[in-house]
């Protein structure tokens, strides 16, 4: 299966995912490319919306391998093979630099953003897809300390192998497409696969109809 763009998928998984308990439920999309689609499944299933910030943490040396990731809450994940071979401190630091990233980053989409209360909500993480899955334990790490009742991932693909260790840790994974033989990047997967930059996210903020949680 080959996406148009990020509303095309957004579309396609809203129709999958089918929220039944709409007073229970909340979605929560991973900045940015996920937001596109979030806002899609909230305002058609006219539940509440937010943002969940999760990022990998790169090798110093390699910065496109991922050898963690860190959410606005909760404790760091690493991949303990890797992480044991770089400088402790300069983890601590990077740690703490991302940290210090996504409270700007909050701090930019609040007046455009209605904090949701997790607390005993079936909560619905989205993003536009998943390649090794790291960036997204660390939000399910964090929407579990929050109290949340139970929690679904939804995404357009993922790999299968993610996708089995993913169904271990949070009650539902929702995707489109699980291929066995990944193709390296979740924009192969997409025709349209631009950036999305902080101004497109609050464009796109400023739609979100408010259901109140």
């Amino acid at each position: 299966m080959l996406f148009i763009d990020r509303e095309d998928a957004g579309r396609q998984l809203s129709d999958k995912v089918n929220i039944d308990d709409r007073e229970e439920a909340v979605v929560l999309a991973l900045p940015r490319g996920g937001v596109p689609l979030g806002i899609i499944m909230a305002n058609t299933y006219h539940v509440p919306f937010d943002i969940i910030l999760s990022k990998k943490i790169g090798h110093p040396f390699h910065w496109e391998y991922a050898v963690g990731a860190v959410s606005e809450r909760g404790e760091p994940l690493f991949n303990d093979s890797e992480v044991d071979q770089i400088d402790p401190e300069w983890v601590s630091r990077e740690v703490l630099d991302i940290r210090e990233k996504m409270a700007q980053r909050r701090k930019t989409y609040l007046p455009f953003l209605q904090k949701q209360v997790l607390k005993e909500k079936s909560v619905i993480i989205v993003d536009d897809g998943i390649a090794t899955g790291l960036t997204m334990r660390a939000a399910v790490s964090a929407v579990r300390e929050e109290g949340a009742k139970d929690i679904t991932v939804a995404v357009p693909v993922i790999p299968e192998d993610t996708y089995r260790e993913l169904e271990k840790l949070v009650d539902k994974v929702i995707a489109l497409e699980v291929p066995t033989h990944f193709l390296g990047a979740v924009g192969a997967y997409y025709t349209v696969f631009p950036q999305v930059s902080d101004e497109e996210v609050i464009r796109l903020l400023q739609s979100v109809r408010l259901f109140p949680g």
